[in-house]
């Protein structure tokens, strides 16, 4: 079992993504509530590439993007949770390649998915499929590691609990329940982050450190 020193404070690549999230969600915020403007959602949330709104640089950008107070939350919050420790683990320029992948493989699975139902003009934004990542690496990582939920309030362990959350999103992407989540980007970097930690392991590079 890893055990965080609290001393240490955030990692190099946790305090920056949370600078950045936060820097872009009060700009939106800015742009949309006192300016009446939408212009970085238009340029920097991800559109299909069949959109007259799609910009190269949106598979990467939208990830950065929040729709609301709780949405950022959350996954800040997550961010923090969960990632701090695996970014301490296998170092500081891996996490960050591992972060950047998870989200890039999120939106590619959107789009893949966005191709077959439509939807091109719909906008996507959250960092929630990077997150999804990271939270299958911490299972990966710490198996044994036992988490509670808050409703149901139950311990599981962290791979029985990730798993859980892993078929949820896929059942409802395939169901079509709780509409507006984009639940096969959320898929798509929980597969990019089991396939980086399996990869990493084999290769026996998993653990070096920056």
């Amino acid at each position: 079992m890893y055990y965080q020193d609290q001393r240490q404070g955030l990692p190099t690549v946790i305090k920056n993504l949370l600078i950045i999230n936060v820097i872009v969600f009060v700009g939106c915020w800015i742009g949309e509530m006192q300016l009446n403007s939408d212009y970085l959602l238009r340029k920097f949330a991800l559109f299909h590439p069949a959109s007259e709104y799609f910009r190269w640089w949106q598979p990467l950008t939208y990830m950065f993007m929040h729709g609301g107070f709780w949405h950022i939350f959350m996954n800040m919050y997550t961010l923090v949770i969960f990632g701090v420790i695996v970014e301490r683990i296998i170092g500081s320029r891996k996490f960050l390649i591992f972060y950047l992948v998870c989200g890039l493989a999120a939106a590619a699975a959107h789009i893949g998915v966005s191709t077959l139902t439509g939807g091109i003009n719909i906008p996507t934004v959250g960092a929630s499929g990077a997150i999804y990542g990271v939270l299958v690496a911490y299972a990966m990582l710490f198996p044994e590691s036992r988490m509670m939920l808050i409703f149901p309030p139950v311990v599981l362990k962290a791979k029985w609990l990730v798993a859980i959350f892993v078929v949820i999103e896929m059942l409802s992407g395939i169901f079509g329940t709780m509409d507006g989540v984009a639940h096969f980007a959320h898929l798509g970097g929980a597969i990019a982050g089991w396939l980086l930690i399996v990869f990493w392991k084999k290769q026996g590079t998993l653990f070096d450190r920056d």
